[in-house]
């Protein structure tokens, strides 16, 4: 296949470039002008928030065409399906892993700082908590009753199972099958083209999310609760930088510089829109393109971490539920600390990839081990900003995954995830991986 290339380390440098302008913008707004009324109806709620909402929007429009194509022509092309079962093995122990690293270092963190230990925000409001399914509802539900009204409503377990059942009917019906293979490998490579398209309205599209965020944020917010913010924050990069480097370079055997530098515009993504989900479609092009994994791992393993993988949002609950305990005076057994670790990672199973889902399911785990849910609401001004990174976090953690399984697998090119790509012609197998074999 023949493709214009696009320059990927400029438009990664465009993207940071909107971030912190954006960041600096918005700030001075904030503490200058952003009060007056002409401001706030065609400056904030007009131009940055149609900007940011059409960028959004257009992500979102991608992620459940983009999952179902690329994951069933990944599948399809199996030449031995056996495979799948492999590699959805150990991406979902991996993902289930860090994930219960990243909650049992939240909590221990939480003991040893004691961030809620005289904390007093100003102000509590009730949230109203929905529901979220048992374990044994969220396994019935993977299989979709009506696979159209999984994608319509964009539930992704569903779409994934149905996606992969397609592509192992497509891999074992023959001559029938390649042909439908090679028609799925096409429209694969014409959505990837969109959203090579949808990347050049990034840079502006992450300046007018940024710029609002920090325009309209009462930065007053954050004085209650200001060690907890700091100790979360400094969890998950801990997280991101120690425990993701140390599964690329010890398990992996990759470079985690080379990975976190081709990783920067993904990142920026994620913190902007704070939804992996939406962060699916440029996720999923850059371990293909820059960083080498095939097709046929990245398609399933990427789709399925936004939707299990919440290492971010596991290190919040850790950190949340200490200090939630720790503000009301009660003290945690250590029988209910492992009942926080198990709850966190059985619930980032069936989790949604969309902004505050983290508050939804830290819910669920402050009512199983005997906390007040009420207690969220002292969090809650601040939460915005932690969501944004917790979801850089959980990208990167679908990212890496997705290196380490493609290179036990043999399918990660390293020609092309050492390769310095700031020229515009990159060497890459992914792209060509397409084709049933």
């Amino acid at each position: 296949m023949t493709e214009h290339h696009f320059d990927h380390r400029k438009i990664s440098n465009q993207i940071l470039a909107a971030l912190v302008l954006g960041l600096i913008f918005g700030i001075i707004l904030n503490v200058t002008i952003a009060d007056r009324e002409w401001v706030q109806s065609l400056l904030i709620d007009g131009v940055l928030n149609v900007v940011g909402e059409i960028f959004v929007r257009f992500l979102s429009m991608l992620v459940v065409p983009l999952v179902f194509v690329s994951l069933v022509t990944g599948v399809s092309s199996l030449s031995d399906p056996k495979k799948l079962g492999r590699v959805g093995g150990k991406a979902v122990g991996l993902y289930m892993i860090t994930t219960g690293v990243a909650v049992t270092l939240a909590l221990i963190a939480g003991l040893v700082v004691k961030p809620g230990v005289g904390a007093a925000p100003s102000q509590i409001v009730e949230r109203e908590i929905e529901a979220q399914p048992s374990f044994g509802q969220v396994l019935i539900e993977m299989v979709p009753r009506n696979p159209i009204e999984a994608m319509a409503n964009g539930d992704m377990l569903p779409i994934i199972v149905f996606a992969i059942l397609i592509g192992l009917s497509i891999a074992l019906s023959g001559e029938a099958g390649k042909r439908i293979g090679r028609s799925f490998a096409d429209l694969n490579d014409v959505v990837m083209r969109l959203v090579g398209f949808v990347m050049l309205l990034a840079p502006y599209g992450v300046f007018a999310l940024i710029t609002t965020l920090a325009a309209t944020t009462g930065w007053s917010t954050f004085v209650g609760v200001l060690k907890y913010v700091i100790l979360v924050l400094v969890m998950l990069v801990v997280h991101a930088t120690v425990t993701y480097s140390a599964l690329l370079k010890f398990v992996g055997g990759l470079s985690p510089l080379q990975f976190f530098g081709k990783m920067r515009a993904v990142l920026a993504f994620a913190f902007s829109t704070a939804s992996s989900g939406a962060t699916i479609p440029v996720t999923l092009r850059t371990v293909e393109r820059r960083l080498g994994a095939d097709n046929r791992v990245a398609s399933f393993t990427v789709p399925l971490g936004a939707t299990i993988n919440m290492d971010g949002t596991a290190i919040m609950q850790g950190i949340a539920t200490a200090f939630i305990a720790q503000y009301y005076g009660v003290d945690l057994g250590l029988g209910q600390y492992l009942m926080v670790i198990l709850m966190v990672i059985m619930a980032s199973v069936g989790a949604a990839g969309v902004p505050g889902v983290g508050l939804i399911l830290l819910a669920g785990v402050l009512t199983s081990v005997g906390l007040p849910a009420e207690g969220i609401a002292l969090i809650l001004g601040v939460d915005r900003i932690l969501d944004m990174t917790r979801t850089a976090v959980n990208v990167c953690g679908d990212a890496t995954v997705t290196c380490i399984v493609a290179k036990s697998e043999g399918d990660l090119d390293e020609e092309v995830f050492y390769a310095d790509d700031s020229s515009e012609e990159v060497p890459k197998r992914a792209t060509d991986s397409t084709t049933p074999v």
